[in-house]
């Protein structure tokens, strides 16, 4: 956001730099010249009727009868700008910031307090926006600020996209002498922290003449909040050396960097300092390490300090009811919640978003509107993020129409509501919804934050949406969220599944901070497309990185080397996981390894000493290999086991079996398998493929006739077809596992899903641009062979991802090796 603020600052042309200001009492008044009085005030400030209206209507405002306040206003004979004060003092505090402009703009004179006074409601309600602008005019009307407007109008930075209005106020500050004032320096440095501007605020912190412990609070906060903990700690190492006494907010602000350190141990030692300087009795110093205890899995630790804490406010009931909820101890949560809702703490202030979390992550919906109930009675729905947390519980419970009721009331909606929208439709599978959700939020000016743009980019990935992908990149790097280690993850990922393998690359090693998340993500990448070398070698690097790998790391490079056929190095990794719980998934990973490498008697001794029965998964899995090494006697063994299950997912199984017995020539078998899916109810799922051309995705099905250029479509694959057979390709019509004669089979393969796609992008594409094709089901071998022999006849790169992995076709070879 660009605010042009004009450097006129009086209306007689000339720039002031210095005035002074005299207050008559008993009411204030603006900026005048040595010589010059307010008549008006002298006219009517000492009325008595006046006087007595003013208390009268200051009496009004602050029992919150507005209405009667206006009333006794519009009765009054003289006015002066102590009346408007109060009056529009009444209509900021309780939100009608209409109202109160109205009111400023009949003001015959507006003084600075006045300007103050308005711009501070907009600050209040979360309106940085109009506050700047509010501030623009006020220097257009030649009203000179003084030191509180500033302090007001800084004081509601707190989004990126304000840094550039925040250095166009700073100008003004210098220009009028200010950066000398310490508290206009304070909010200036605190502004641009908030604001993730640090270079500015070490600037204003270097040029300060003088500072407080509010200075260093300030920059302390800065730093640890965007991750620079190391930072913080220096800072208060030096405060400490300088001799300024730290605060319990300078405490809480270490703690925080402390915090975001995940060093326990330096935090027992700040605990220890702040025993030592006497301020473990400030509640708001302890809350602190609450906070702190709750947030390192030392939930007992945080209780125990709770317990001992000679006194305790709603702040500390919140922070440990969270910290049990994080927990996973429900139990002790609600327990601390039926506690609290007993004690005479104000009822406004209870935890109702952790509690409504809990019902969220839980799916209890029960729950969920028994909290809403005692929201409604407490009328706490009017704090944000009771309002925020109500719309995520819903959401995430399915009741989208209750969350869109509710996100529909919200007068001032941030981020964290379209956030929680589009975040419980990505959850629910709702993409497309979920990129409409995102569109509005755009249009509304609304400006996501890391989350919005973390679930956005994950509907992306999984529409593999490339250009819908790039633009988030962009928009990512305009509101300064690229170096978000979620985001950066989310992107590494959304270029991963939409098969720009390079792309993912470019993004993880640009990224400035990495944790188990963006390495798994690489991981999973490399896993993906095979690339087994990769994936060991970013294991490693992820190791001597110094972050703990976790049961998903494991699982991904468990899954390169399936992929890769690395079986001594699968094993080892599988055989070195003794500090992490070994999952169903891990086994299902390993026994794939050994049945693709054909070593069924290994991998039948893993599933027989795991400790649970294998999955419908595991042993799908297991009949692929099968049907690849022809092991029948195997096959009919697990498949026995699989049909026996009491619910499967899909009909792969009964598919894959199918192919084994069809491509033995046993269809008496085929037809029993077939009577066996049709008694259980299990359909095969239709196949289908898609590819985006022109920012539009275009989905094709087997035999496709539906699509406006199907014709040319055909076309194209015809004269494939015989470019092909040049090449010296052969159907394999194996794969077909139905009983007919060969023509008809031959045909059959000319136009499965992915083939279609694939002749439509190059007939829609320019000559050599790669060609990216999604499939849901798992490609058969004879179209495996086909798009190999096709990459080289085009000449193009085509990228397949089916539901197993990625395929990288170029120049007659594919990536897997001919190994998937």
């Amino acid at each position: 956001m660009i605010i042009v603020f004009p450097m006129r600052l009086c209306r007689s042309g000339t720039t002031t730099t210095t005035y002074r200001k005299r207050r008559w009492l008993p009411f204030p008044c603006s900026h005048y010249t040595t010589n010059t009085m307010d008549a008006t005030r002298i006219k009517t400030g000492f009325h008595p009727n006046t006087s007595r209206s003013n208390f009268q209507l200051k009496d009004l405002v602050a029992n919150g009868q507005l209405a009667q306040a206006h009333q006794l206003f519009d009765q009054m004979p003289h006015r002066n700008t102590y009346s408007f004060y109060t009056l529009i003092s009444g209509y900021v505090n309780s939100g009608n910031l209409a109202r109160a402009r109205a009111l400023f703009d009949d003001m015959p004179v507006r003084t600075d307090v006045s300007w103050t006074i308005l711009i501070g409601g907009y600050s209040k309600h979360h309106q940085p926006v109009g506050a700047f602008k509010l501030y623009a005019e006020m220097c257009r009307w030649g009203t000179p600020p003084d030191d509180v407007t500033f302090t007001t109008l800084f004081s509601c930075c707190n989004e990126t996209l304000m840094t550039k209005a925040i250095t166009q106020v700073h100008s003004h500050v210098i220009k009028l002498g200010f950066n000398y004032t310490l508290k206009v320096c304070n909010s200036l440095l605190d502004a641009y922290c908030k604001t993730g501007t640090l270079e500015l605020a070490n600037r204003v912190f270097t040029e300060m003449l003088t500072r407080d412990s509010v200075t260093f609070n300030a920059m302390i906060t800065g730093y640890s909040n965007e991750g620079l903990n190391n930072q913080a700690i220096n800072l208060f190492i030096e405060m400490q050396n300088s001799g300024m006494i730290p605060s319990e907010y300078t405490f809480a602000a270490v703690i925080c960097a402390t915090m975001g350190l995940n060093d326990v141990p330096l935090g027992l030692q700040f605990h220890t300092l702040v025993i030592k300087s006497n301020f473990i009795w400030n509640i708001f110093v302890s809350n602190s390490f609450l906070d702190f205890y709750s947030k390192h899995d030392s939930i007992d630790n945080a209780k125990q300090l709770f317990d001992e804490m000679t006194s305790l406010d709603c702040v500390s009931y919140n922070v440990i009811i969270t910290g049990f909820a994080w927990a996973g101890r429900l139990k002790e949560s609600l327990n601390l919640f039926h506690e609290l809702q007993l004690s005479s703490f104000d009822r406004k202030q209870f935890p109702f978003a952790t509690m409504l979390s809990l019902a969220a992550n839980e799916t209890n919906l029960k729950m969920g509107r028994q909290i809403h109930a005692q929201i409604l009675v407490t009328e706490a729905n009017s704090d944000i993020q009771v309002s925020n947390a109500l719309v995520d519980m819903y959401a995430r419970c399915d009741r989208f129409e209750e969350a869109n009721v509710i996100f529909s009331s919200l007068l001032n909606k941030n981020s964290v509501p379209w956030t929680a929208i589009i975040s419980a439709y990505v959850q629910k599978g709702f993409y497309n919804e979920a990129l409409d959700i995102f569109k509005q939020m755009r249009e509304s000016h609304v400006y996501g934050d890391q989350a919005t743009f973390a679930s956005t980019l994950r509907a992306s990935s999984n529409l593999t949406s490339l250009s819908l992908g790039k633009q988030l990149h962009s928009c990512m790097i305009t509101s300064g969220c690229i170096s978000n280690v979620f985001c950066g993850s989310s992107l590494l990922d959304m270029y991963a599944k939409c098969g720009y393998i390079k792309d993912a690359i470019q993004v993880f090693d640009e990224m400035p901070l990495r944790n188990i998340v963006s390495w798994n993500t690489m991981l999973t990448a490399y896993a993906q497309i095979g690339d087994g070398e990769a994936t060991i070698r970013t294991f490693n690097e992820l190791v001597n990185s110094g972050v703990k790998p976790d049961s998903v790391s494991f699982l991904e490079v468990l899954t390169g080397c399936s992929h890769s056929g690395l079986v001594d190095e699968g094993l080892a990794y599988f055989k070195s996981m003794t500090q992490i719980v070994v999952k169903r998934e891990h086994y299902a990973s390993i026994v794939d390894l050994l049945c693709r490498c054909g070593l069924f008697h290994e991998a039948e001794k893993i599933m027989d000493e795991m400790p649970f029965d294998p999955d419908e998964i595991m042993l799908t899995s297991v009949l692929r290999a099968c049907r690849v090494y022809k092991n029948q006697d195997f096959a009919k063994r697990m498949a026995d086991a699989l049909f026996n299950m009491e619910v499967l997912r899909d009909a792969g199984a009964y598919i894959t079996m199918s192919s084994i017995y069809a491509e033995a020539g046993q269809w008496e078998d085929v037809s029993k398998v077939k009577r066996a899916m049709k008694n259980r109810g299990v359909k095969k799922l239709p196949a289908y493929s898609w590819v985006e051309v022109n920012h539009e995705v275009h989905v094709f099905s087997a035999n496709d006739r539906i699509h406006p250029r199907i014709g040319e479509i055909w076309e194209k694959i015809d004269v494939l077809g015989r470019k092909m057979e040049e090449e010296g390709y052969k159907a394999d019509t194996s794969v077909i596992v139905q009983n007919v004669n060969e023509d008809v089979k031959l045909e059959s393969l000319k136009y499965h899903s992915e083939r279609l796609a694939i002749a439509f992008a190059l007939i829609s594409t320019p000559e050599g641009s790669r060609i990216v094709v999604m499939k849901n089901l798992r490609a058969c071998v004879d179209c495996h062979s086909a798009i190999k022999v096709i990459s080289k006849i085009v000449g193009r790169d085509i990228v397949v991802r089916d539901s197993s992995r990625f395929h990288h076709f170029r120049d007659g070879y594919c990536s897997c090796g001919d190994y998937w």
